[in-house]
C-alpha cells in the first residue's frame, strides 16, 4: 500500500478547501470591470469598491453560471467595501471569522473568473494592529499576503489552513496583497445596509496643535462650522481643547482617532481653556453631514 506523500495530502486538503468555499463566491461585474465578491447575507454581496464602476448595470455570475442583476446599496472607499444587493440569489452565505492570524501561516484565497474558481495560495507575511488607509479608513487589522492577486480575483476571501475564511483579498499599494479582516466587513456592511453610505463622527472644528506652558500640547480651535455639533455646543473660535472625557489629549492627532471611534450620538465633556480660564463643554457627536 503505497502512503500518500505530505505534499500530496496538502495539495488534497486546499483543493477541499477552495471547493468548499467557491459556492459562497461570485463574479462581479460591472461596466468593463471584473473582480469577484461574497455572499455576506441572504441576498447580499460584498465586493471591493475600487472594482465597481461609477455607474451603469452591474452584475453577479453564481458558481454554477447563474447570471442575476445586482444593485448597489451602498459603497464606501475608505475601507474599499461597497454592498450590492442580488434578488433570487441562491449561494450559500459565506461564514466569515474575526480572527488572529500569524505570520508565517499559509493562506487560501478563493475567487471567481467565468463560472470557475480563481485560486492562488501563498504565506501571511504580515499580522498587526488596526491602521489607517490612505483615504482615513480604519481597517481594524493589518494583514498582508505573500502571493500575486489578479485582478479578477480582488473581493475573494481569505481562508486560513483550517478553512476559516478571515477577510476579503484586495490590491494595496505598490502591488501588495492586502485583506480587509471580517470585523471591518462587519462593521462597514452593516451601515451600508443601515444607512447607505458609512457614518462619520463629526465635531466641524478646525483644529491646530499649540504649544502649553507645561510642556504638553492642546488642540486651537481654528474654525467652526455653522450648524456643527461644536456650535450648538457653545465651542468658540481660540478655545484650546485640552482633554476628551477626563482623558489628556497628547496631541491633535490623538483628539482625531478618538473622536472617529466614539459613536456618533455620543456626549463628550471636552476640558477648555478659553481666555486663559479652564472650562468644561459637553458636546454631542454628530454625523458627518455629505458634501
Amino acid at each position: 500500500m503505497t502512503t500518500a506523500s505530505p505534499l500530496a495530502e496538502l495539495s488534497a486538503s486546499l483543493a477541499d478547501l477552495a471547493a468548499a468555499t467557491t459556492p459562497s463566491i461570485v463574479e462581479v461585474q460591472s461596466r468593463h470591470s471584473l473582480a469577484s465578491g461574497f455572499v455576506w447575507r441572504d441576498g447580499l454581496v460584498i465586493t471591493p469598491d475600487e472594482t465597481l464602476a461609477d455607474e451603469g448595470s452591474i452584475e453577479i455570475e453564481e458558481s454554477d453560471g447563474t447570471v442575476r442583476s445586482a444593485t448597489l446599496i451602498g459603497r464606501d472607499a475608505a475601507t474599499d467595501i461597497a454592498l450590492l444587493r442580488v434578488e433570487g440569489l441562491k449561494a450559500p452565505v459565506a461564514a466569515l471569522t474575526d480572527m488572529a492570524v500569524r505570520p508565517g501561516a499559509l493562506a487560501l484565497i478563493v475567487a471567481a473568473a467565468d463560472s470557475a474558481p480563481l485560486i492562488a495560495f501563498g504565506g501571511i507575511t504580515a499580522a498587526g494592529a488596526a491602521w489607517q488607509s490612505m483615504r482615513g479608513g480604519t481597517i481594524d487589522a493589518r494583514i498582508e499576503l505573500d502571493l500575486r492577486l489578479r485582478r479578477r480575483a480582488e473581493g475573494g476571501l481569505a481562508t486560513d489552513g483550517a478553512g476559516s475564511a478571515f477577510g476579503m483579498a484586495v490590491r494595496g499599494p505598490r502591488g501588495r496583497t492586502l485583506v480587509i479582516p471580517a470585523a471591518t466587513i462587519d462593521r462597514v456592511a452593516r451601515q451600508l445596509l443601515a444607512h447607505g453610505r458609512v457614518q462619520i463622527a463629526y465635531l466641524g472644528v478646525g483644529l491646530k496643535q499649540v504649544p502649553l506652558d507645561d510642556g504638553g500640547h492642546g488642540a486651537m480651535v481654528m474654525a467652526i462650522e455653522r450648524e456643527s455639533p461644536a456650535a450648538r455646543a457653545g465651542l468658540h473660535q481660540g478655545d484650546i481643547i485640552l482633554s476628551w472625557a477626563g482623558q489628556r489629549m497628547p496631541h491633535v492627532g490623538a483628539l482625531l482617532r478618538t473622536l472617529r471611534a466614539t459613536p456618533i450620538g455620543t456626549e463628550i465633556v471636552l476640558g477648555v481653556r478659553r481666555g486663559g480660564a479652564p472650562l468644561e463643554v459637553a458636546v454631542t457627536i454628530g454625523d458627518r453631514p455629505e458634501h
